[in-house]
């Protein structure tokens, strides 16, 4: 998977918002497939006009490693998917926690060149991505 370094770094290099449009569709393109079985309601993201789930798994210990995989229905939702996978996926509970989801939309540039609904439907992500690492740390507390 794309680091989320490596996809900010894209990003300045492409000066035309159709081109990084075009990016974030490749990276939902290189997700890996998402079970079938597991797009089910408990996993689905409230919240989004386009369908999309997230999995989670938990490691172990006081601040557990969260892992997340994803998809969606919609091309571009797929790939704004994997721009989050890319920046909370694999992080400690705590690290998730500490991370300002809505600066770096900002430095991508998402906040201002996505439509409401996906902004919605981002933000909707970001909640249930902060949500599984609260709920991970007061399990361990």
């Amino acid at each position: 998977m794309t680091s989320i370094e490596a996809i900010r770094d894209d990003f300045t290099f492409l000066d035309e918002w159709e081109d990084r449009y075009r990016y974030v569709i490749e990276l939902g393109e290189a997700l890996p497939d998402f079970p079938t079985a597991a797009q089910t309601d408990a996993n689905k993201v409230p919240g989004c006009v386009s369908q999309v789930w997230l999995l989670t798994e938990f490691g172990n210990g006081n601040d557990p490693e969260i892992t997340y995989t994803g998809t969606s229905d919609a091309h571009i939702v797929r790939g704004l998917v994997a721009i989050l996978l890319a920046a909370f996926s694999g992080k400690h509970a705590s690290e998730i926690m500490a991370t300002d989801a809505e600066a770096l939309l900002r430095d991508l540039g998402l906040d201002e060149h996505l439509t409401p609904q996906r902004s919605n439907g981002l933000r909707s992500m970001v909640r249930r991505i902060k949500r599984d690492a609260e709920l991970a740390l007061a399990k361990a507390g």
